[in-house]
C-alpha cells in the first residue's frame, strides 16, 4: 500500500509562512517571500477563492499583493483586517471583496500596488504555478494602513501577532522577549513588558485578555496585562525527564465544544536540543481558568513546528519539521488523520477552515478540512471525513427493540413466563 498524499491545492513563485482563512468571504490567504535578499523570490500575499467544484474544494487566485522587500512571516486575521509581520515590524493591512464593474484591463501581478489597486492578472511565473489567476465577477482590492516596528533586538524580528476577542488590540511578541499590545488599527501602543529572557515563541490572547506566552527560556507564563499571574508546568503530576530539557514552541485557546462558556489552553512541548534518538513530543490540554494541566500524551518523535485549534475546539492541527501533518482530537488528544512527509521540509503553518460562514458549503461531506504551507512554496489540503456515528436514540430504539423481542421469545418457550 503507497504511502497517504495530501492533494496540493495551490503553489505560491515564493516560500509561503504564514496562512489564515477567511470563512465570510471564502478566501485562503498565503504569505511568504524571500526577504531582502536579491535573489528574484519575490514577496507577498495570495488571496485565494476557495469554491466547491465537481465536489471537490479548489482554490483559485484572486489577488496577489505585493510586500516590496519584505516577506511576511506571522499572520492574524480580524474580519477585514490583516496584521502581518514583516522583519522587525507590523503592518496593518484592509482587504475588500467587490462584484466587478464593466471590462477593466487585466494587471501584472508583477508590479507593485499602490495603494488599493486590483489586481486581474498575474505575472508568468505565476501562471506557471497550477492555479487561475483571477475569479470572474469578483475582485479585491488591498490598502496598506499603518506599520509600526514591533521588536528591538540586535537582529529585531517579530515572530508572532495576534488580535484579541473583540479585534480592537493585539499583541506582538518578537526575539527581544518583549509582549507589546497596540490599539487597532491606530497601532499606539498601550502596554509593554519583558515577559521572557530571550525570543519569544508564541502568544494567545484569552476572552478575558489573560495572555499566555512561550520562550526559549523553557517557561510558557499566564499574564493579566504585565502582572504574572502563574507559569505553567505541564510535568507537574506525569512524567519527569531529568536528562531532557523540553521548551513549550506553541500556545493557542480553544473552545470547549458544547461549552462556549468556557475555554482549553493547548501547548506543544518539544526537546529544548537535537539528539541522535530524539525523545517523543507532546501535547498538553489545560483548563482555561485554573491554567492546571488535564491531560498529556505523546505525539510521536517528530519535532512539532506549528499547532492550530478549530474553530469550534473540537480539533487541532499540527505540522513538524520534517514536513508531516496530523489532525488531533482536542478533547482526548487522539490522532485522527497523519501524513508522514506531507511537505517534505519544515512546515511553516496550519489552519483550519471554520465552521462559520461559507464553511459547511465549502467542507461538503468531510467533518473539518486542515491547510498546510511550507518552505517548498506549497499550500496543501488535508480532508478528514465525517466520521459515522449512531444517533442515541437510535439506541435507545434499538435497545427497547431488543427488550421486547427477547421477552416474546421467553413467552413463546415458557407460556407461563409472564
Amino acid at each position: 500500500m503507497g504511502r497517504r498524499r495530501a492533494p496540493e491545492l495551490y503553489r505560491a513563485p515564493f516560500p509561503l509562512y504564514a496562512l489564515q482563512v477567511d470563512s465570510s468571504a471564502g478566501l485562503l490567504i498565503a504569505a511568504g517571500g524571500g526577504g531582502a535578499a536579491k535573489t528574484g523570490i519575490k514577496n507577498g500575499l495570495h488571496f485565494l477563492q476557495l469554491e466547491q467544484i465537481n465536489g471537490r474544494l479548489s482554490a483559485t487566485l484572486l489577488h496577489s499583493h505585493d510586500t516590496e522587500t519584505r516577506a511576511t512571516m506571522n499572520l492574524a486575521l480580524a474580519g477585514d483586517i490583516l496584521a502581518a509581520g514583516q522583519d522587525a515590524h507590523c503592518q496593518l493591512l484592509r482587504f475588500q471583496t467587490h462584484q466587478q464593474k464593466g471590462n477593466k484591463k487585466t494587471e501584472k501581478a508583477g508590479s507593485k500596488d499602490q495603494g488599493p489597486r486590483q489586481r486581474k492578472g498575474a505575472a508568468p511565473a505565476e501562471q506557471k504555478s497550477g492555479a487561475e489567476t483571477h475569479h470572474e465577477g469578483i475582485e479585491l482590492s488591498v490598502e496598506n494602513l499603518r506599520a509600526v516596528q514591533t521588536d528591538f533586538s540586535t537582529d529585531p524580528l517579530q515572530k508572532v501577532v495576534c488580535f484579541n476577542h473583540d479585534n480592537t488590540l493585539l499583541a506582538t511578541g518578537g526575539t527581544d522577549g518583549y509582549v507589546r499590545v497596540w490599539q487597532v488599527p491606530s497601532l499606539k501602543k498601550i502596554l509593554e513588558f519583558k515577559a521572557h529572557e530571550g525570543e519569544i515563541e508564541d502568544l494567545a490572547l484569552g476572552p478575558d485578555d489573560k495572555l499566555v506566552t512561550v520562550g526559549w527560556d523553557l517557561k510558557a507564563s499566564v499574564w493579566q496585562k504585565d502582572q504574572l499571574m502563574t507559569q505553567l508546568h505541564w510535568q507537574e503530576n506525569g512524567r519527569t525527564f531529568s536528562n531532557t530539557p523540553y521548551r513549550y514552541q506553541a500556545c493557542r485557546f480553544g473552545q470547549v465544544p458544547d461549552q462556549p462558556a468556557r475555554l482549553r489552553l493547548f501547548t506543544v512541548q518539544i526537546p529544548h536540543k537535537r539528539q541522535r534518538q530524539p525523545p517523543p513530543c507532546y501535547l498538553t490540554a489545560w483548563d482555561g481558568s485554573t491554567f492546571l494541566p488535564l491531560r498529556t500524551k505523546s505525539c510521536g518523535h517528530e519535532v512539532i513546528s506549528c499547532l492550530s485549534v478549530s474553530e469550534s475546539g473540537t480539533f487541532l492541527g499540527l505540522g513538524t519539521v520534517t514536513g508531516s501533518v496530523a489532525i488531533y482530537i482536542a478533547f482526548s488528544l487522539q490522532r485522527l488523520y497523519y501524513v508522514k512527509e506531507a511537505h517534505g521540509i519544515v512546515v511553516t503553518d496550519v489552519a483550519f477552515l471554520p465552521e462559520k460562514g461559507r464553511g459547511p458549503e465549502l467542507l461538503g461531506s468531510h467533518e473539518t478540512a486542515l491547510f498546510s504551507v511550507a518552505v517548498d512554496s506549497r499550500c496543501q489540503l488535508h480532508l478528514l471525513p465525517s466520521r459515522r456515528s449512531v444517533p442515541v436514540w437510535l439506541l435507545l430504539l434499538l435497545c427497547v427493540g431488543l427488550i421486547i423481542v427477547t421477552i416474546m421469545l421467553l413467552q413463546s418457550a415458557f407460556p407461563g413466563f409472564l
